[in-house]
């Protein structure tokens, strides 16, 4: 590399970030030589770049060189020499660059800083006991929340950086001698065949790890808890943790994880197989009372019990709607008053909410657009939906789907439509993970931890339905 001047450095080097309002640069004049310093004011601490190295720089006495720099006069552990095609990628990760004139050799020091949140406990995981820390957007602080966790020599973070103007640092991680390193090698290969113009979020990167992208099922795992990826890492998963996310991906996935809650690890064990059973009543709930309610009333109204058949024609008669459009009228205006309450802020929406379900609901029966038994039915279906929230959204169409067959074909469209959704999870895999294990195919080992949870002392082994090097986890 050839020596340069270093206004004529800095000006290149404006120009190359388009003269943006934010890149700063200085010039110091000590004796004979010229140092300059280029950074980014939005990225750099500029109070510590002022006191540490600046002014350090300038009330030094003896001769100014790089090597002088670097080992006498800034002192810390971030300070590196970098190569001239470099200096872009450091200082848009919040390096100072620093030259002196008449010399080849380049210092960049690190002093990047930015708003950052303190790690709280997520609004989507809260616990009764428990850690109640939560990731953050800050990538450096969700690695240190992981090695509190797992204080071992075999806690490995690889590093990548995707998207072509984001340049977003994602790091894989999995503790070696438990991962499957195939499993370690296929996330790490999606990543790096990923080009995309920036990756905003975990969720950007979500669908190129799918096996089936287009499928209507979640394939991949995510929570914002350190205590759960380091929970599931120590089972042999593979954690993906990207920069500027609180959301933490886990592969391989199975079904079965939604019905697990770091609840059930802090609480009885019979209490939390109680639980779970409840969560797959609710989702069971959630997804067919209003096609099987509609079914009933269209189709098979001769097997009801009397007095709640006549409950139904009472209550139904004189309505505008037909049935179907009944239900399908009232799970739209759930529907829509759940995504005001999500969009308006939080005590605008909670009054919203108050206001749509109780003076609407009650409302609309007594003005003769809906009926009574139409509204229980379709509440109790969205509150059962909130037994499994990260489900929610698959949920909330597949709630539409057995509505339309309901009320199209009746019980046997039902039945049909329940195995045929079975059969394809049960075709479903993530990387090499049967996405029903250990049901389907049954592994009794797993089963100590399926719905129904054994003590910790009795869960000896490692899933066997996730591969992993070391099944032994408690001797």
């Amino acid at each position: 590399m050839s020596t340069f001047i270093i206004q004529d450095k800095i000006d290149e080097l404006k120009k190359i970030l388009h003269q943006s309002s934010d890149v700063s640069s200085r010039v110091l004049e000590k004796g004979q030589a010229k140092i300059g310093f280029f950074y980014l004011k939005s990225m750099t601490d500029q109070e510590l770049f002022s006191m540490a190295i600046y002014e350090a720089a300038k009330n030094y006495d003896g001769k100014v060189d790089i090597e002088t720099l670097e080992n006498q006069i800034i002192q810390g552990n971030d300070v590196k020499k970098i190569k001239e095609k470099e200096i872009v990628e450091n200082v848009l990760k919040g390096g100072v660059i620093i030259f002196v004139e008449g010399e080849e050799e380049i210092l960049s020091v690190d002093l990047l800083k930015f708003p950052t949140r303190t790690p709280s406990e997520p609004p989507t995981s809260p616990v009764i006991q428990g850690p109640r820390e939560g990731f953050v957007e800050d990538l450096k602080t969700n690695v240190t929340l992981l090695r509190r966790r797992l204080m071992s020599k075999d806690l490995v973070f690889k590093s990548l950086n995707v998207g072509k103007y984001s340049n977003t640092q994602i790091m894989v991680s999995y503790i070696d001698g438990i991962a499957d390193k195939k499993i370690v090698d296929q996330v790490i290969s999606k990543l790096k065949k990923i080009d995309i113009g920036g990756v905003v979020d975990s969720f950007y990167i979500l669908t190129f790890l799918e096996r089936r992208p287009d499928s209507l099922f979640k394939q991949i795992g995510n929570t914002e808890k350190p205590d759960i990826v380091a929970a599931k890492m120590l089972e042999g998963r593979v954690a993906i943790i990207v920069d500027n996310s609180p959301i933490v991906l886990t592969v391989p996935f199975i079904l079965l994880e939604e019905m697990q809650s770091s609840n059930d690890y802090y609480t009885n064990h019979h209490y939390s197989s109680f639980v779970r059973v409840i969560r797959l009543l609710g989702l069971l709930v959630a997804i067919m009372l209003p096609g099987i309610y509609l079914a009933l009333e269209l189709h098979h109204y001769n097997i009801l019990p009397l007095n709640f058949l006549i409950t139904i024609a009472d209550t139904t008669q004189g309505l505008p709607f037909t049935p179907f459009f009944e239900i399908l009228f009232i799970f739209i205006l759930f529907q829509m008053l759940y995504e005001v309450s999500l969009r308006l802020p939080s005590y605008l929406g909670l009054a919203t909410s108050v206001v749509g379900a109780l003076i609407l609901g009650d409302t609309g029966v007594k003005a003769g657009l809906i009926s009574p038994p139409g509204v229980i039915v379709v509440a109790l279906a969205k509150i059962a939906l909130y037994t499994i929230p990260e489900q929610s959204a698959q949920i909330s169409v597949l709630q539409v789907l057995f509505i339309i067959i309901g009320g199209s074909l009746g019980l046997a469209g039902i039945v049909c439509a329940f195995i045929y959704f079975v059969n394809y999870l049960n075709g479903l895999d993530s990387f090499d993970t049967p996405y029903l294990a250990p049901y389907s195919p049954r592994v009794t080992n797993d089963l100590k931890d399926g719905i129904f949870i054994s003590p910790i002392t009795e869960l000896k082994t490692r899933p066997r339905s996730i591969k992993n090097k070391n099944k032994v986890r408690l001797k």
